[in-house]
């Protein structure tokens, strides 16, 4: 946003009426899944008024440029696999910039509640007697999946969807998750961060029952420029992401709402022409 942009009155108008940021506070704001027009008014607004903005890696920093020029930005993503500042480094930092009197902006992907890690930031600031409000943002399992053309729902396929992590804290599969319920019960799973164990996991739905010729896909970059997208059935997602090259972050979905790709590309068929079908499930029987 252009500072001309910011003083004007139309920005005036716009933002009137939205809370004030009041020195001392921790805002959690969701910056969504990686187009920066997926911000919501509320986290435009908090970045506008911000004194020190504390985010993360999946952040686009093209956000930052909503913000003042004179405030303190920090740095703080957390990627699988790589070294990263610890969470209760980041959450003690968050205290202590809001004692100093600053409005801090806690800015992360997605929403902050959903694998965001905002719920353990939150009890820190509790504890600490720090003020808070969350902004919620839209997740990378319902935005990215839009930008592929993918439904989360779709009534002729589901009526339920499942959110599941790739790997819990220590990097590894999730212990706790029951994976026979999960592939008997989920029409429709999105997983996060699941390409590191993604052979493991696919052996573990296949083991569970679930049918090999079930669509499946990956979305990596979702809703950014560098957006790939690659759709197979669950037996052959694994060998053909591998074989792709593609890199996190990614998500992975299960179920035949990937079909529905072929109908509802409409980001293929604005950038590429690509020819979409009407019947996309009766096509492909």
């Amino acid at each position: 946003m252009s500072t001309e942009f910011a003083s004007d009155s139309y920005s005036k108008t716009l933002f009137d009426g939205l809370p004030e940021f009041l020195p001392g506070w921790v805002w959690l704001v969701g910056g969504g899944p990686g187009d920066r027009g997926l911000l919501t008014l509320h986290a435009v607004n908090a970045i506008r008024q911000a004194d020190a903005i504390v985010y993360d890696a999946l952040v686009d920093e093209a956000i930052l440029s909503f913000a003042r020029p004179d405030i303190l930005v920090e740095f703080a993503g957390k990627r699988g696999g790589r070294p990263s500042p610890k969470q209760t480094d980041i959450t003690l930092r968050l205290i202590a910039l809001a004692k100093e009197g600053k409005r801090v902006l806690r800015l992360k992907g997605g929403d902050p509640f959903i694998f965001g890690r905002g719920g353990e930031e939150a009890l820190g600031l509790v504890e600490a007697d720090v003020p808070f409000r969350v902004v919620p943002g839209i997740t990378a399992g319902i935005g990215g999946l839009c930008y592929a053309g993918i439904p989360a729902t779709h009534r002729d396929i589901n009526q339920s969807v499942t959110f599941l992590t790739g790997h819990d804290q220590t990097g590894s599969m999730p212990a706790a998750l029951n994976w026979d319920a999960i592939a008997k019960g989920s029409q429709v799973i999105v997983m996060y961060m699941a390409m590191k164990h993604l052979r493991s996991i696919t052996a573990k739905l296949l083991a569970a029952g679930r049918d090999p010729e079930e669509g499946a896909a990956i979305i990596c970059n979702a809703t950014t420029p560098r957006q790939a997208v690659l759709v197979s059935d669950l037996q052959s997602i694994a060998e053909e992401t591998e074989k792709s090259g593609l890199k996190p972050p990614a998500l992975f979905v299960v179920g035949n709402v990937v079909r529905m790709r072929e109908g509802l590309d409409w980001l293929g068929f604005a950038a590429d022409g690509k020819r979409l079908t009407s019947t996309p499930l009766a096509d492909k029987e």
